[in-house]
């Protein structure tokens, strides 16, 4: 993995490296001017003294807008750094006697979303020292076994034993809130749908359906309620969609390795990967690792 994740603060900050061989001052050029930032930055940027503004021209015109930001330290050919929306990115550029260090750490606001940004990030990285050496760049044309593999790098889908029951929240990248919700329920009404339940669970009456960011039911044990499943999502412009996953007085191993690989599933599914059966080999997997956690 190359991208490193610290917390500094209380902020959870990723970190990169690239070694180049080009000049502090070439390198410099292609990070900090917008007519070089266009080969490699996600977005279109414009520098208007201290303001810059981001755009995503290839985006349908309701998307195109990506922002706005602030200039917060340029110091030619050492450091350049800046606000975009609420991230904080800030370039170094260190001499070596064959070309030079960039060092790029960017502050995150969402501790969840580090899952897409390091592979987002990673790939920039790559396509800008691409440009700089002249060659051509091919970005990744899977992205999902990428997100996977930072979110399990950083622990970014484990769930919690709380005193109420075991709770997830995890990150569901650009999903539109309709869709996700319609990838949960599959039109099913009055009803718990088939996809809100893993196969170790029993459902009971539905108690709550709040299209579409609410669902919640009953479980059943021993034919008797137990708690409630408690499904909340949420979506922010600009930064994505989550999902809150409670299982209210379930407690243990085996319910927070279920709930994972459930949510491995339904993550993927976003991402247009449907994947079955049920896979009871990484079920047994994650029971061992939440036992020894």
């Amino acid at each position: 993995m190359d991208a490193e994740l610290q917390m500094i603060e209380g902020k959870p900050v990723l970190r990169f490296e690239r070694r180049l061989r080009h000049s502090p001052d070439k390198v410099w050029r292609v990070v900090t001017e917008p007519a070089e930032m266009k080969h490699w930055f996600p977005a279109e940027v414009t520098i208007d003294g201290r303001r810059m503004s981001f755009t995503f021209p290839d985006a349908a015109p309701v998307d195109a807008d990506g922002g706005e930001g602030e200039l917060l330290e340029s110091d030619p050919p050492r450091v350049f750094a800046f606000r975009w929306l609420n991230d904080v990115l800030r370039f170094e550029i260190l001499p070596r006697e064959d070309g030079c260090l960039l060092v790029f750490t960017t502050v995150v606001t969402n501790k969840l979303s580090i899952g897409r940004d390091a592979p987002g990030w990673t790939t920039c990285l790559d396509a800008l020292v691409a440009h700089a050496d002249g060659t051509k760049f091919e970005a990744p044309t899977k992205w999902l076994p990428l997100i996977e593999r930072y979110i399990a790098e950083f622990g970014l889908d484990e769930g919690t034993d709380d005193p109420d029951g075991v709770r997830f929240v995890r990150d569901l990248v650009w999903a539109p809130l309709d869709d996700v919700w319609q990838l949960l329920t599959e039109g099913t009404e009055n009803a718990v749908p088939t996809r809100a339940a893993h196969p170790s669970i029993t459902p009971g009456k539905l108690t709550k359906s709040e299209p579409p960011r609410l669902l919640e039911y009953e479980w059943l044990q021993d034919g008797v309620p137990k708690g409630v499943v408690r499904w909340e999502f949420d979506h922010v412009p600009l930064q994505g969609t989550t999902v809150t996953l409670v299982q209210e007085n379930a407690h243990g191993p085996e319910a927070l390795a279920a709930w994972h690989v459930h949510l491995e599933l339904f993550f993927a599914a976003t991402q247009g990967e449907i994947r079955c059966p049920w896979p009871s080999d990484r079920e047994e997997e994650l029971v061992k690792r939440y036992v020894e956690r």
